[in-house]
């Protein structure tokens, strides 16, 4: 169990994550190494799907003029896939990628709903220990087409903090 947690604060509140570092190490190193470098600061949640999913880390989404190439931006690198056991249930984080396994590199989502049927296609690598409400109101906000939603949905910032230092 990792002692360090991230706080992802958003435009909403903050969400709390607890970190699965014996399912998916290098996917917790490579999340805590960028939210460590302000990779997701400024960032936002740019596709929202009621009952599914909220989805973030694209660095395009600091920049509301390239809205139409919102969720193909990446770090400039892809990691391996570390499919495993854990299902997606609703406060899971996973990260997103194209139809390719190993196409991850910053998307991650936060399971609104019970998408199960992701379960081993999809690197699940930690869940919302507090944050439940925020994750409702980013999950349940007005959207237009291709899942956008109509106000901005913002993550000022993710930070990566002790455990015991988040109450």
């Amino acid at each position: 169990m990792s002692n360090e947690v991230a706080v992802i604060k958003t435009t909403e509140g903050d969400m709390v994550l607890e970190f699965w570092t014996d399912v998916a190490p290098k996917t917790v190193e490579n999340f805590k190494t960028l939210a460590r470098k302000g990779f997701y600061d400024g960032t936002a949640f740019h596709r929202v799907i009621k009952g599914f999913m909220i989805q973030g880390g694209d660095p395009l989404t600091k920049d509301p003029s390239k809205e139409h190439s919102w969720g193909t931006g990446d770090p400039g690198y892809k990691i391996k896939a570390e499919f495993n056991d854990r299902s997606h249930k609703r406060g899971v984080i996973s990260m997103a990628r194209s139809n390719h396994p190993d196409s991850a590199g910053s998307q991650f989502f936060i399971c609104h709903g019970d998408p199960s049927f992701l379960d081993n296609q999809y690197t699940a690598f930690g869940k919302l220990i507090k944050g439940d409400d925020v994750l409702e109101k980013i999950g349940t906000t007005k959207t237009h087409p291709q899942d956008r939603p109509d106000k901005r949905m913002g993550v000022e910032s993710i930070k990566i903090v002790p455990a015991d230092s988040v109450k």
